[in-house]
């Protein structure tokens, strides 16, 4: 079934009671943080903009360096809050319905919208902390963005003079096998599967649509643009996030 949210829910829907939700960029475009492969996202409007977050390119040119730290410096000064879809998957937790909170976000509007920590899990890390290249020091985003002000357009590790990277997974850095494992538990078990404003073309964490499948769970994707797993799905919407994700989780 594609199209709007359907009045009623489906019984299996709005009686399930272990819910996976899996966000991607989709769920913070209303927070106003573009998404990357939408019609007018990052990549698609300047696609060397893929090339801040490639791990290769980043290790071998300090310029690319400098310009990711400028982006971050950007990003940090907009006014950015959590929206309705990030405070609908809080009211779904106090329902006692939620399972896990899979996000392939970085920006931490889940947890700033009250979705607890333990809940969360962020798949492809997070912006708001920094780490060491070489000897894996972790550091405050904060510290790193105080340096950046100070003058220093490529701030090095201050315990070994490594590479400092936003301890976000970027192109061709491995996923945390421990954080994947859980999401891949996750997936396996619940009853409901709910993609929201993902592509679902990134793997290894496109592939938990099938692991939830193959485990009998229902699959909802919703999505502004079509996925390789419409297909699969036992319901898609269209309908803009912060409006049909409130209408998807409430209780009926």
């Amino acid at each position: 079934m594609t199209g709007d949210v359907p009045d009623p829910l489906p019984g299996w829907l709005s009686g399930a009671g272990r819910l996976t939700v899996l966000t991607g960029a989709g769920i913070s475009t209303d927070s106003g943080i573009p998404d990357y492969r939408g019609p007018d996202g990052v990549w698609t409007r300047d696609p060397d903009a893929e090339k801040l977050v490639t791990l290769s390119y980043y290790v071998a040119d300090p310029e690319i360096r400098r310009k990711a730290w400028r982006m971050r410096a950007d990003l940090r000064a907009g006014d950015v809050t959590p929206n309705a879809g990030h405070r609908a998957l809080v009211d779904l937790e106090r329902q006692g319905r939620l399972r896990a909170l899979l996000t392939q976000n970085v920006d931490g509007l889940h947890q700033a919208a009250g979705s607890s920590p333990e809940r969360v899990l962020e798949l492809h890390g997070t912006v708001h902390a920094v780490a060491c290249l070489s000897c894996g020091d972790r550091t405050s985003m904060d510290s790193a963005m105080g340096r950046i002000d100070a003058g220093d357009p490529d701030p090095a590790c201050l315990v070994c003079g490594g590479i400092l990277k936003s301890a976000t997974v970027s192109f061709g850095q491995a996923l945390d096998g421990a954080v994947l494992d859980a999401a891949a538990g996750a997936a396996a078990d619940c009853d409901v599967f709910l993609a929201v404003g993902t592509s679902l073309v990134v793997y290894p964490v496109a592939g938990l649509v099938e692991i939830a499948a193959a485990h009998g769970a229902r699959v909802v994707v919703v999505n502004a643009e079509p996925t390789p797993y419409d297909g699969l799905a036992d319901l898609v919407v269209r309908e803009p996030i912060s409006t049909a994700l409130p209408r998807l989780v409430a209780r009926a």
